[in-house]
């Protein structure tokens, strides 16, 4: 009889795994990912199958490191405007291809968080999961009083396998922090913690239970806003247990539409769900991926994970608000301001790219769909912006923009005209008519209401762009300063290519020089010390080409 083969075993599955080994396992990967790209971008290798080659690589090395790069996986999946399409594509495959654990590990973690046997527990139970994702996977059940419900099961080791992993990032992590100073001003020790904070929160069920009955009493006056009810007879901190609430995966187009649901409607509730979590509750689902939200038949939103949840306390509530209404009215210098305010730009001598980039996404994405190609029209002005570093992004913001561009992707996954400004007028009109009580709904009131009036003093569209030209020809915007900007980044593409060329140089005199020194007698010493010198000219080399390779990826990147 032929047996069926046993599935390869994952690096992350080993019974016995030192945090050496971890740590080998994650440098190793990062050093063979950035060799990769080091080797690509100095022997310009940018064709789409090979990008596809590099982007599978990727995944099935992240699948093979375990459960905190998958979720790091799926999290640059949504992020079409940092990673090229094959990459994003081949990273969306990590929401479907988590690979499930055994029934009869599930059970005995059942019996052992619970107290009892299964079958005294349920009165029915697949042992079959119906999903599985990063951190568990969720098999259907009956309860003996007759209720349908999913019972999630934490992944076994899950935690064990979270220290080290936090302990191996972590050195990572000072590395940058000491060894490279450009990575300094992005405060990853800071994204660090709060990413590590969030993933031991989302391996605690009992915490995930109580943020599903807060989501649902911030929800409680919204009907088609769907939460299940948590049984905590049921539930520990490895295993939670549910109402079973099927329905239409979020983006499934063409089942929503085959069930005679409009998408566009879809995506109303969606965002207006979304503006009420930022800016009302300041409590929101951080990881709001397609797994995590579906729509029932008769067009309701089902919300499914609350492992992930984050609040907004550092960033003031009111700033939210005003950035919010402010992309509404396309103000560049309130928006400016605001992100200012907020801490998310730091105000250099000349932010003229920065407000450029901003006008430019507030005209061309506010009210129309995202055409990345227009990305391609700013080139020269996200250079210069980048160059100067203005951004820098708080921990918490990190997952606020990770959220909304998920939501985002999602949205436009259904409705490819989709709109964000119509998207959020019931919520801004349900604002615009409140009389709640309260500083909070005062200031979204009164922006609603700024905004209405200023709708209706809208300029045409001829005095728009009078106006626009005006602020362009006093701003001083000419085409001569972005010819200046192009020269300053061949200059420093020169600049770099001249270092690495004087550091080939030494490493190939010292290594010569090392070389001959052994083969004296009496002076083997002497040639060891110089082939050590010749060693770390070599890193400095290799250092020096790295930087100039992706300076020159992202120079061919903003030329088309």
């Amino acid at each position: 009889m032929l047996k069926k083969a046993e599935p390869k075993s994952l690096r992350w599955q080993r019974n016995k795994y030192s945090p050496l080994a971890r740590q080998l396992d994650i440098f190793g990967s990062a050093a063979a990912l950035m060799f990769y790209l080091w080797w690509d971008s100095v022997f310009k290798n940018d064709s789409t199958l090979h990008r596809k080659r590099r982007a599978q690589w990727l995944v099935n090395t992240l699948l093979d490191l375990g459960p905190t790069f998958i979720k790091i996986g799926q999290a640059l999946s949504t992020r079409a405007d940092l990673l090229p399409l094959e990459y994003v594509e081949a990273l969306g495959q990590l929401q479907d291809r988590v690979p499930e654990f055994s029934d009869i590990q599930a059970i005995a973690l059942i019996e052992s968080e619970l107290g009892n046997s299964i079958h005294a527990l349920y009165r029915d139970f697949d042992r079959l999961p119906i999903a599985a994702a990063s951190l568990g996977q969720v098999h259907k059940a009956r309860l003996h009083t007759g209720e349908d419900v999913v019972v999630k099961v934490q992944r076994p080791g899950l935690e064990k396998l979270f220290k080290l992993d936090f302990q191996a990032l972590g050195k990572l992590v000072r590395f940058c922090r000491r060894y490279l100073a450009w990575t300094r001003k992005y405060e990853l020790e800071a994204i660090y913690s709060e990413f590590f904070n969030l993933l031991y929160q989302e391996i605690d069920y009992i915490q995930e239970g109580k943020n599903a009955e807060r989501f649902a009493t911030n929800f409680s006056d919204y009907p088609r806003i769907l939460v299940p009810k948590v049984y905590w007879r049921y539930t520990t901190t490895k295993i939670l247990t549910a109402d079973y609430l099927p329905g239409i995966k979020v983006n499934d187009r063409k089942t929503i539409e085959a069930c005679g649901l409009d998408p566009k409607k879809i995506n109303q509730m969606g965002i207006c769900c979304y503006l009420k979590q930022l800016l009302l509750d300041g409590f929101f689902q951080a990881d709001p991926h397609p797994g995590n939200m579906a729509v029932s038949q008769d067009g309701s939103l089902i919300f499914y994970d609350f492992g992930m949840m984050a609040e907004l306390k550092s960033l003031a509530k009111d700033q939210m608000i005003r950035t919010f209404f402010a992309v509404l009215k396309k103000d560049t210098d309130e928006v400016l301001d605001t992100l200012i305010d907020m801490g998310l730009i730091v105000p250099v001598a000349d932010m003229t790219p920065v407000r450029r980039l901003l006008t430019f996404i507030l005209d061309k994405f506010t009210e129309k769909p995202i055409d990345i190609k227009a990305f391609s029209q700013m080139s020269t002005e996200a250079y210069a912006m980048f160059e100067q570093q203005p951004f820098r992004l708080p921990a918490q913001m990190t997952f606020i923009l990770k959220s909304l561009t998920t939501l985002d992707g999602i949205a436009r996954a259904l409705d490819p005209e989709y709109n964000p400004v119509a998207a959020a007028q019931p919520f801004i009109k349900s604002i615009t008519i409140s009389q709640g009580k309260g500083t909070l709904i005062g200031e979204l009131a009164r922006q609603a209401r700024d905004f209405v009036k200023y709708k209706l003093r809208q300029p045409n569209p001829t005095q728009i762009v009078i106006r626009r030209l005006e602020e362009r020809i006093e701003r001083g915007e000419l085409q001569l300063r972005v010819r200046t900007v192009e020269s300053d980044r061949v200059l420093k593409r020169i600049n770099l290519a001249i270092k690495s060329l004087i550091y080939a140089c030494c490493t190939g005199f010292t290594l010569i020089g090392g070389v001959m020194l052994l083969s004296l007698p009496g002076y083997s010493g002497l040639g060891v010390a110089i082939l050590t010198l010749s060693g770390i000219w070599f890193l400095a080399l290799l250092r020096s080409l790295l930087i100039l390779g992706v300076k020159e990826k992202f120079d061919k990147f903003t030329e088309k």
